[in-house]
């Protein structure tokens, strides 16, 4: 099934639909289950989504956080989706921090990786090699079309069978810790927030290009996926393909 793909009029405008839908998704599995998962992504363009889910006056009781991926620096460090989060969400809205479950960068890279992947199967409850499907997971993509820490030629882009890997990026000379693509394959539902005009080539690169997650790693999809732009990271797909409707907000 082919994404869905909803244009907005702005970045705030995608961001507020984003993270309408995240909320919706989460009060319906609570009520059928009594709990929900959310994976969240980091860097700089959630943080609209999750200002606007903190006006929203949500009641976070039964939500297990999760992180998409994490970057390997202490935890109060600028560069820490973590702290990104702790500070754009968790506070913001009163949400018990013992109920997000972080990557423990104190750890060296691959312990922390194994630990985090510990953590998801102790928390879901999974059983030996069963991966988690969580109800969201909040993607973003970078102007390269990565995702998650999954940049094109990583080998890790093949694995189906892992839970979280630690990987190097060469290009910015960093360790970080990630979901794999089995996980991220899985999830109930994702919700990929792209803005602005540097995404622009990376998202046609995506939707129009042919097929290769290897060339780019955004093209890793779940069954029900659905992508929220803004109309300058749309910029070269609109009217190209009925799959996209143009959304005023």
């Amino acid at each position: 099934m082919d994404p869905k793909v909803l244009i907005f009029e702005t970045a705030q405008a995608a961001a507020d639909a984003c993270g309408d839908r995240t909320l919706e998704i989460l009060d319906q599995a609570r009520k059928e289950r009594g709990v929900a998962t959310l994976a969240l992504s980091g860097g700089n363009t959630p943080r609209l989504m999750f200002a606007s889910m903190v006006k929203r006056g949500f009641a976070w009781s039964g939500v297990e956080f999760f992180q998409v991926d994490e970057r390997c620096v202490p935890a109060d460090d600028p560069q820490s989706n973590f702290r990104m989060i702790r500070e754009s969400l968790l506070l913001p809205a009163g949400i018990d921090e013992s109920r997000f479950h972080r990557v423990r960068t104190e750890l060296p890279p691959a312990e922390a990786a194994a630990a985090y992947g510990d953590e998801i199967r102790q928390v879901i409850n999974l059983h030996p090699g069963e991966l988690p499907v969580f109800d969201v997971v909040q993607r973003g993509m970078g102007p390269d079309a990565h995702t998650a820490s999954l940049f094109p030629g990583e080998p890790l882009i093949a694995d189906r069978t892992g839970i979280a890997a630690s990987v190097w990026v060469e290009k910015l000379r960093q360790h970080r810790v990630t979901l794999l693509p089995g996980v991220l394959e899985r999830a109930g539902f994702t919700l990929c927030l792209a803005t602005g005009t540097d995404k622009a080539e990376a998202l046609h690169a995506v939707l129009r290009g042919p097929i290769d997650p290897m060339r780019a790693p955004s093209q890793i999809a779940s069954p029900d996926m659905t992508w929220y732009v803004d109309k300058s990271a749309a910029v070269l797909i609109q009217g190209s393909a009925t799959s996209i409707r143009n959304t005023p907000r």
